[in-house]
């Protein structure tokens, strides 16, 4: 990732949305259209991410280039489940690669510095190291 210190000249000094954490590649284990909304994701990796229930996220789906706003909701720890709920069933398929996205607003000086919170996973839905 390209350091954004370089970026030099005047600076807007308020907040910027920054990315806060992703989970790289986790694969859409279920599907259920008769929910009311949202992302189920493995607790775990909710924790390992820094995103809570309820949180909205951005959802991407590398499968089919969707890219979708939902909120999250916890599911069985240590389960890999990622099940789209509701509508965005319709967004996906069971086997698809996602990228799911957490954001926060941060002041533009501690910005600079920034970092995302990274979780790669494995074909399990397993946080792994990388």
């Amino acid at each position: 990732m390209e350091d954004i210190k370089k970026f030099s000249g005047k600076r807007h000094t308020g907040l910027r949305l920054m990315c806060k954490s992703k989970i790289q590649r986790p694969t859409v284990t279920e599907k259920n259209i008769n929910y009311a909304g949202s992302i189920k994701i493995d607790e775990a990796l909710l924790e390992k991410a820094d995103i809570l229930p309820y949180e909205v996220v951005l959802i991407v789906n590398v499968s089919t280039g969707a890219r979708f706003e939902t909120y999250t909701i916890p599911g069985k720890r240590n389960s890999g489940i990622i099940g789209l709920q509701g509508g965005t069933a319709r967004l996906g398929e069971i086997g698809d690669k996602l990228i799911i996205i957490s954001s926060t607003y941060i002041e533009t000086e501690t910005a600079l510095t920034h970092k995302p919170k990274l979780v790669f996973v494995n074909e399990k839905n397993k946080a792994v190291s990388r």
